[in-house]
């Protein structure tokens, strides 16, 4: 053997086998158990960091464990690679998105190779390509078929300057995050997935996901938002446009008595009525529309009214009436486009009756003793009792809001009603690197779907982004088309699908490749649910929810047998390092840091003092990332994933450091050196097999659990224990257990040190270990023995010997003998498997 472990030699050796052989391929051995390991795929942003590689690494060791364990495996990789970052990169660089995104694909796929990752590459997939994105469209004119899809106006965040539709996660400060133009409201036409019409379903199905963190159902739940409540009408006092009432919608009927104003939206059919012939309400409609539609814009802009002159009749009350107001705050998709302002018990409210000197009085009180204590300087939001509410006075929260709820319908001016948070899903995207919509508009037929022998629509190569806006717009070759249906001249849809929709069945093409449809039914339902699924927790909500609505959306229609997509969820910390910036304010990388002089660290370039900042998550951005290949290069790719499983629980941020990795490294050499100690043969170590047995036990549970730490350091304890032992063949067979257990979070080395061991099978495709159940409890026990109280020989004794059996011994021992000098003790004291203490 080498006298120390050459990593970059044997990763090439393994790796290469590894490929020739097909080892990580996915098995069809129905005799099998299955098991589906996957990981959120990646965008291919050009590089992947410490935290990709914490993520894959966590994945790799349970696919290689459950290999050896006897299941079949699929354990795939592929691109999440359609998005706004490679239009960006085009306009910036002057090349095509396609060009700069497959040139990163090829830069990563050679990164996760390098690392050894024990992945089918055979299945290897990217969202961009015509084969994935082709199946795609034909699964959404599935589910427009099945009545899943629709076409409606809708209200958008608009950027005027680069003309397209924002996410709301696009809109920061009420402005593009691109062009930083204010966002603007606007109307348009979007295509829609009927994800409500699954709500009950979704919520539901989280009950079924015992095996997903609790947080993030509770996130999902909260999305859902499902909520009972009352809609009910105010009648105006003076009709407007032929309309007479308002409709509004409440979560909290008890506090009407509470009500101080009636606000709608900006596009209400009432506020249109008023300005038609109010030019100062027009001119406020048009302040709105400059205001994002994003729900966090909302709530933090500055509440904004007009009050418009109507006054609307309180259903219980027919003398009080309530100002309407079109405010700035309600929009017309949420609800019924209207609200009853309550400002004691609500902040958005409170802060819009501060600024128009409306009343603001409680009606709700954590006792009747406190009807008349004032509210304060913010809503107060509490369940408590209801006061200065009339008849419902003294009734707790929900009573007050049956009672509600019940004398409404009794007299006919409201309903009950059940009601959800969540909306239905817009898919459109004005933008060019995403899915084409395979819809054609004729002005005859309407919208029709594509045919499907003409699928997939591909996106045309020969655009520029020398113009904002959408480049298939104003592509007219490939916009004008025939009308499939009648022949007649039509267009093409020009937006493409929101990028959540390729991630949200790409796990199904993972599982199943046949070329003429996107999937085999059996196929995917032998493989799904996921058994296991990694990501981080910025993804609970909406990836997860519309992976989860396409499963239940397609197995409503026949396309597959299972209904949740994700059997078990596991949500990573982040790996996490600290920041710097030089003294003029640029973010600088680790790379570019240095130790000066004077001891201080410094910018290398310019040796001038640098400013220290905080830990973070690892991100371009801020340039505190940590890129892997120098990683490996220098200590190789087995210390690297050590490194990743060991030094902090798995669903916690890891902080980098060099020195954790260095640690990692000797750990590494340790084992090389263990595996090379020269076979005896001969001798029987007890204790040795019994820690042997132990460390399968608990490495075994801790990969089950994913608690990857904890099988470190049960490596780390075997580890320890072999070294001191005496030369045995009890000895030669733990180390080749201990290579067995190292094999999922150091591949190489373990294959490496047991070729050269002289094992002929392949580690990644031996069986695991196992244990035997009686051997985990220690049937030994080592006894201190003090004399006054100090330490003068140890014993091993079985475990449970009777007392005066282990006092006998213990004044056997020829220390203690001697200690006593032949007098007989004053008194010994025996804690059994622990101590004697002999008073001399």
């Amino acid at each position: 053997m080498t006298e120390r472990f050459d990593a970059a030699a044997a990763q090439k050796r393994w790796q290469d086998r590894w490929e020739a052989e097909g080892t990580f391929h996915a098995g069809d051995d129905p005799a099998k158990p299955k098991a589906y390991i996957l990981e959120m795929f990646p965008y291919p942003s050009g590089r992947i960091h410490m935290g990709h590689v914490r993520n894959y690494t966590m994945g790799d060791v349970l696919a290689r464990y459950k290999r050896m364990k006897g299941f079949d495996v699929l354990h795939p990789m592929g691109w999440d690679a359609f998005g706004m970052p490679a239009e960006n990169a085009a306009m910036e660089r002057k090349v095509h998105p396609g060009t700069w995104t497959y040139q990163n694909i090829d830069a990563m796929r050679g990164q996760l190779k390098r690392l050894g990752f024990a992945l089918d590459w055979s299945r290897e997939l990217a969202t961009c390509d015509p084969e994935y994105y082709g199946h795609e469209q034909a699964l959404f004119l599935d589910l427009l078929d099945a009545g899943l899809v629709y076409r409606k106006e809708s209200e958008v965040n608009w950027d005027p300057v680069d003309m397209t539709v924002l996410a709301n996660e696009q809109v920061i400060d009420g402005k593009g995050w691109r062009s930083g133009a204010p966002v603007e409201r606007k109307k348009l036409s979007q295509w829609f997935f009927r994800i409500t019409k699954f709500a009950d379903e979704l919520l539901e199905g989280l009950g079924t996901l015992d095996r997903w963190p609790e947080k993030v159902r509770l996130m999902q739940e909260n999305w859902i938002g499902k909520s009972q409540g009352l809609e009910f009408s105010f009648d105006l006092d003076e009709a407007k446009g032929g309309i007479e009432d308002v409709r509004v919608f409440t979560t909290r009927p008890d506090t009407i008595f509470g009500s101080s104003f009636v606000a709608i939206a900006a596009d209400h059919p009432l506020a249109q009525a008023i300005a038609a012939d109010n030019p100062e309400a027009a001119a406020f409609i048009e302040k709105v529309k400059k205001g994002g539609t994003s729900a966090a814009e909302i709530e933090t802009q500055e509440k904004e009214g007009y009050n418009t002159g109507i006054g609307a009749v309180h259903p219980l009350d027919p003398e009080w009436k309530l100002p309407v107001f079109i405010a700035n705050f309600v929009l017309m998709d949420y609800g019924t486009g209207a609200v009853f302002g309550v400002p004691a018990h609500d902040q958005r409210d409170f802060e819009f009756a501060s600024k128009y000197g409306l009343p603001i009085n409680r009606v709700v009180a954590p006792s009747t003793e406190e009807a008349d204590k004032p509210v304060g300087d913010e809503a107060d939001t509490d369940p408590g009792v209801a006061v200065n509410s009339r008849f419902l006075d003294g009734m707790d929260t929900e009573a007050a809001k049956a009672a509600i709820v019940e004398r409404a319908e009794k007299e006919g001016w409201g309903e009950g009603q059940t009601v959800f948070r969540l909306r239905d899903w817009g898919v459109s995207r004005q933008r060019y690197w995403g899915t084409p919509i395979p819809i054609i508009h004729c002005d005859s037929c309407g919208p029709v779907g594509v045919p499907r022998d003409q699928l997939p629509v591909k996106l045309p190569e020969d655009v520029s982004f020398d113009i904002p806006g959408n480049p298939l717009d104003r592509h007219e070759t490939w916009k004008h088309v025939d009308c499939p249906e009648c022949g007649g001249k039509a267009r093409r849809e020009t937006d493409t699908l929101d990028t959540f929709v390729d991630s949200s069945w790409y796990f199904m093409r993972f599982a199943s490749q046949p070329e003429g449809e996107p999937f085999a039914e059996d196929e995917v339902n032998r493989w799904l649910a996921v058994d296991q699924y990694i990501g981080g927790v910025e993804h609970a909500i909406l990836h997860l929810l519309y992976a989860r609505f396409i499963t239940r959306a397609l197995a409503s229609i026949g396309k597959v047998g299972v209904k949740e997509p994700f059997a078990g969820l596991f949500t990573q910390g982040m790996v996490t390092h600290e920041t710097y910036k030089s003294l003029d304010g640029r973010w600088l990388g680790p790379d570019e840091i240095g130790v000066g002089e004077d001891g201080m660290m410094v910018e290398l370039a310019t040796k001038t003092e640098i400013e220290r900042g905080r830990v973070e998550k690892m991100s371009k951005s801020k340039r505190n990332v940590v890129d892997p290949d120098p990683m490996v290069e220098r200590y190789g790719v087995d210390a690297v994933r050590w490194f990743m499983l060991s030094d902090s629980p798995p669903e916690r941020d890891l902080e980098w450091s060099e020195g954790g990795i260095e640690g990692a490294n000797r750990f590494v050499q340790r084992v090389w050196k263990l595996a090379g100690t020269v076979r005896t043969g001969e001798g029987e170590d007890k204790a040795l097999d019994r820690k042997r047995h132990q460390a399968i036990a608990a490495v075994t549970d801790a990969i089950e659990n994913l608690q990857f730490n904890k099988a470190i350091a049960a490596l780390y304890e075997l580890v320890g224990t072999i070294e001191k032992a005496q030369n045995s063949a009890t000895r030669d067979d733990v180390i080749d257990t201990m290579l067995l257990l190292v094999e999922p979070m150091a591949p190489h080395l373990a294959e490496e040190a047991h070729a050269m061991r002289g094992g002929a099978q392949m580690l990644a495709t031996s069986a695991w270990p196992t244990h035997d159940p009686s051997k985990l409890v220690e049937d030994e026990a080592t006894i201190v023995v003090q004399v006054n109280g100090k330490l003068r020989d140890k014993m091993i004794v079985p475990r449970g010997m009777a007392k005066d059996e282990v006092e006998a011994k213990a004044l056997g021992l020829e220390k203690i003998r001697a200690q006593l000098g032949g007098n007989a003790p004053k008194k010994v004291i025996v804690v059994p498997d622990r101590l004697v203490n002999i008073v001399a």
